[in-house]
C-alpha cells in the first residue's frame, strides 16, 4: 500500500481476519508521489521506524483506514483501477454515513463536493485509490465522535 500520507504522526488501521496475522513494513518510501507508475520511488530502508501496533477488537473494519492530523484517508483496492474507485467511493460513503451519521445519499453527495480521491499507486497488480476526508468538514466535537478508535 504505497500511500504518500503515511508519514511521521499517521495512523493506520488494519482489518485482521486470522488470529496470528504478522505485520510487515517493507518497502518503505522516502520520497513518493500519488499514484506511483513505476518501480522508482525514492525506496529506503528505515533505520529508525518506531511503530505501535495494538489490536482494537470488534471494530468491524472492512477495509483500510488511515488517520493524519487533517485527514480520514479511506482506500479501494482492486487489480481494475475501476473498480479500486468504485470501492473507494463506497468505503468513504460508509464511513461518513456511519462515523458523521449522515445518510448514504448525503455522504454520497458529500464526496462528491469535498472530498479528494487520488490515485494511490498503479506499480502493482492490485490498483489503489484513497479518499482524502477533510476533518475540517466538521465541527471540532463531530470530530472526536467520528474518531476511529
Amino acid at each position: 500500500m504505497d500511500l504518500s500520507e503515511l508519514s511521521e504522526g499517521a495512523r493506520l488501521y488494519i482489518p485482521v481476519w486470522k488470529p496470528g496475522a504478522l505485520l510487515y513494513t517493507g518497502d518503505s518510501h522516502a520520497v513518493q508521489g500519488d499514484g506511483e507508475i513505476s518501480l522508482t520511488a525514492l525506496e529506503t530502508r528505515m533505520q529508525e521506524m518506531r511503530i505501535q501496533i495494538m489490536l482494537h477488537k470488534q471494530k468491524n473494519f472492512s477495509w483500510p483506514v488511515a488517520e493524519t492530523p487533517t485527514h480520514w484517508i479511506v482506500l479501494g483496492l482492486d487489480k481494475d483501477l475501476n473498480l479500486a474507485m468504485t470501492l473507494a467511493a463506497r468505503n468513504a460513503i460508509e464511513f461518513l454515513a456511519t462515523r458523521a451519521k449522515l445518510t448514504r445519499l448525503d455522504a454520497y453527495a458529500l464526496c462528491s463536493i469535498a472530498v479528494s480521491f487520488r490515485v494511490t499507486q498503479v506499480v502493482d497488480i492490485v490498483r489503489g485509490v484513497h479518499a482524502m476526508i477533510p476533518k475540517t468538514l466538521f465541527t471540532p466535537e463531530l470530530q472526536r465522535q467520528m474518531a476511529v478508535v
